[in-house]
C-alpha cells in the first residue's frame, strides 16, 4: 500500500495529464471527463489563462501570510464580492469546501450568540468535525463520534418541518440549493424562499452551501440567484481555482461585523488567489454560465428521449445532472470509463452524477448520451 491508498479506493486508471475536457493516462488513452473530479475543473483541465496566471505568480511570490495586504488577494476579494448575490460583500478565504462551511458555522454562532444549527437529511457539508456534524449520512460520521452537538436534521424540501425546527436558539440553517452527494436533489419550488423567510423571522443566519452548485454550474453564477434570494452566508470551493485548493465564505455585513476569532495559515495564498481570479475571468469572458445552461438542458432533453423509460428519473440544473437508475450506479462507472472512455461519478447508490467542465460542447454531450444509452 502506497500514497493515499489507505484513504482512497484507487481507480484502475493512472492519470498522467489533462487538457480541456479530457484526461489522459500514462499510455496516452483519452478520457472525456464528465465528473471534473467533483466539479473542480469548471474551465477544463489546464486552461491556458489559469496556467499563465499561476506561472506568473509563482515567479513573483509563492506565499505571504494573510494579514499582509496583497494585490492578488485584493483582486480576488473584489471579484468574489462583485459576483455575489445582493449585498454580500465580505470574503473569507480558506483551503477547501469543508473549511468554508466550518467557518460559516462559527461565524453564524458568533454573530447570533446562539449554538443550534438546522441541517437537512441527505445533506453533505464536509468532513471536518463541525461540518461533518451537519452532514446527514451516518457512514461518514460513525467512526469519528462524538461530534459537535446542537445540530437538528429535517427533511430536505419540507418547508413546514424547517419552520418548526427553527427557533430562538437557532444560529444557522445550512442548506444546499441542490443536494449533490445526496442524489442531485433540486430544492422544490418555493423552498429556499421559505427558508429565507423563516430564518429572517427568527434572527437566524441562512447559510447556502454552494460548494458544488456555484460558479456557473447550474446555469447562473450562483444557484441561489434562481430562487431570487440573498443568504446571509454563501460558501464556495471546488472549482474556484480550477483545481488548486481554495474555499471561500462570503458574508453579509451583520455576520462579518461579529464573526469572532478565526484564522488560517494558508488563507488567501498568492498562487491560488491568482488561479481563482483567472478562473472567474474565464467563466465571465467565455460566458460559461449561459453555456452550462444551454448544454445542460440539451443533455437532459436527449437523455429523456434516449433512456427516459429505462431509468427512474433525470434531474438537475445546468451541468449538474443526476440520472437515477434502477440498479446500482457504481456498477455502470467502470464500463463507461474502460469501454467508452467517459468518466462520471456516483451520488449515493442509485444516481449517476454528471459534473463536467463547463466548456464541454454538444459533440461531447452527444457522446455521453450515446454511451449511457448503450450502457443502460
Amino acid at each position: 500500500m502506497t500514497g493515499n491508498g489507505f484513504v482512497f479506493s484507487e481507480k484502475p486508471i493512472r492519470i498522467d495529464s489533462g487538457s480541456g475536457p479530457y484526461l489522459y493516462d500514462a499510455d496516452g488513452t483519452e478520457y472525456l471527463d464528465f465528473g471534473a473530479s467533483y466539479a473542480v475543473t469548471p474551465t477544463g483541465h489546464c486552461h491556458p489563462a489559469v496556467v499563465d496566471a499561476v506561472q506568473q505568480q509563482t515567479e513573483q511570490l509563492l506565499y505571504v501570510q494573510g494579514s499582509y495586504p496583497l494585490d492578488v488577494r485584493d483582486e480576488l476579494h473584489s471579484a468574489l464580492a462583485a459576483s455575489a448575490p445582493g449585498d454580500i460583500r465580505n470574503v473569507w478565504l480558506c483551503n477547501s469546501g469543508t473549511e468554508a462551511n466550518e467557518a460559516a458555522i462559527k461565524f453564524a454562532r458568533s454573530a447570533t450568540g446562539r449554538s443550534k444549527v438546522v441541517a437537512t437529511k441527505r445533506g453533505f457539508h464536509g468532513r471536518t468535525l463541525g461540518a461533518l456534524a451537519a452532514t446527514w449520512k451516518q457512514k461518514y460520521k460513525e467512526a469519528f463520534e462524538p461530534l459537535a452537538g446542537g445540530v437538528e436534521f429535517v427533511p430536505y424540501g419540507d418547508a413546514t418541518a424547517l419552520d418548526a425546527a427553527v427557533d430562538e436558539q437557532t444560529a444557522a440553517v445550512l442548506l444546499e440549493p441542490i443536494q449533490g452527494e445526496g442524489g442531485i436533489n433540486p430544492a422544490p419550488e418555493g423552498y429556499l424562499q421559505a427558508a429565507r423567510e423563516t430564518t429572517a423571522d427568527n434572527g437566524a443566519a441562512l447559510v447556502l452551501d454552494e460548494i458544488q452548485t456555484g460558479l456557473g454550474r447550474t446555469g447562473t453564477m450562483w444557484a441561489t440567484e434562481q430562487a431570487d434570494i440573498v443568504p446571509d452566508i454563501l460558501t464556495t470551493a471546488k472549482g474556484l481555482a480550477s483545481g488548486l485548493p481554495i474555499g471561500a465564505t462570503l458574508c453579509r455585513d451583520w455576520i462579518a461585523e461579529d464573526a469572532g476569532n478565526h484564522g488560517s495559515t494558508f488563507s488567501g495564498g498568492p498562487v491560488v488567489c491568482a488561479a481563482a481570479t483567472a478562473t472567474l475571468d474565464v467563466i465571465e469572458d467565455e460566458q460559461l454560465t449561459d453555456h452550462a445552461a444551454d448544454i445542460g438542458a440539451s443533455i437532459v432533453e436527449e437523455l429523456q428521449t434516449a433512456v427516459g423509460a429505462d431509468v427512474r428519473d433525470i434531474r438537475g440544473q445546468g451541468l449538474m445532472i443526476g440520472v437515477e437508475v434502477k440498479r446500482g450506479a457504481n456498477r455502470l462507472l467502470p464500463t463507461l470509463a474502460l469501454e467508452h472512455g467517459i468518466l462520471a461519478l456516483p451520488a449515493g447508490r442509485s444516481v449517476l452524477r454528471l459534473l463536467p467542465p463547463l466548456i464541454v460542447d454538444h459533440d461531447h454531450a452527444d457522446r455521453v448520451v450515446n454511451a449511457l444509452t448503450e450502457v443502460l
